[in-house]
């Protein structure tokens, strides 16, 4: 069972998704910018585009929103000019992290980063130092409340999804990061509802935590992915749902 999709759905259910909207809608006009200056304006022809629009689309951003962030990318419209980049560190009990990062100082962003992580019992490593632990896929959650197994997986299949996981109280949905597009849009037409959509570093293998470790490794997540810079937070972590919620609510 995944730490990664049990963090991301508790979160979910006791509406910190929804808290956090603006900034999810922040990270994801980054994301549009970036794709749209590197490879242009066409999602088309512009795969990395083409998922960063579905990825809106899953948070149901306004069109109008997403056109503006491809306009900057591609000069039409006025807008800053981001840096890419990928820290990699370790947080408590050895747990790897993973953080894309688009920034417009880059000496600013690693010094707070580099802040953050000591604050939290964590330390930022060297390039390449916890990527190899990390896959690339397309990665969805979806509440069983939502949709019975046959009727997802029948659906998620011919959209072109590797997998179908029970995590417990979810269905976790994997699929190549260039079928996630069609398994966000299959989904949508069935109006079936998402916990979770994103293309993401998946972890080959969890680190189990509890207790005190267990609750840094939450604040850590937690400010990491508040950063305005951080685009995406991924992390080897595994803390039992019980545990997880009791933390969570106590916040």
């Amino acid at each position: 069972m995944s730490g990664h999709s049990r963090w991301a759905t508790i979160k979910h259910k006791k509406g910190a998704a929804d808290a956090r909207r603006g900034k999810v809608f922040t990270k994801l006009i980054k994301e549009i910018t970036v794709a749209a200056r590197i490879s242009g304006g066409d999602a088309e022809t512009n795969p990395r585009l083409r998922t960063a629009v579905a990825a809106a689309k899953a948070e149901n951003m306004p069109a109008d929103n997403i056109k503006r962030a491809i306009q900057k990318g591609t000069g039409e419209l006025p807008g800053a000019i981001y840096e890419e980049t990928v820290y990699e560190g370790y947080g408590p009990g050895g747990v790897a992290l993973m953080l894309e990062v688009a920034t417009d100082n880059r000496n600013r962003t690693l010094s707070e980063i580099r802040h953050i992580f000591s604050k939290h019992g964590g330390n930022l490593g060297g390039s390449g130092c916890v990527s190899w632990m990390f896959s690339k896929k397309g990665y969805v959650v979806v509440p069983k409340e939502k949709a019975d197994e046959e009727t997802l997986l029948n659906l998620v299949t011919e959209a072109g999804a590797d997998d179908l996981l029970d995590d417990g109280s979810n269905w976790e949905i994997l699929a190549p990061p260039d079928k996630f597009p069609s398994v966000v849009d299959r989904l949508k037409v069935a109006s079936i509802q998402t916990a979770l959509a994103e293309v993401s570093m998946l972890p080959q293998s969890y680190i189990k935590l509890t207790g005190k470790q267990a609750e840094q490794m939450l604040r850590l997540t937690e400010e990491l992915e508040e950063h305005e810079d951080v685009q995406h937070v991924y992390a080897n972590f595994d803390i039992e749902e019980t545990e997880l919620h009791s933390l969570t609510q106590a916040k």
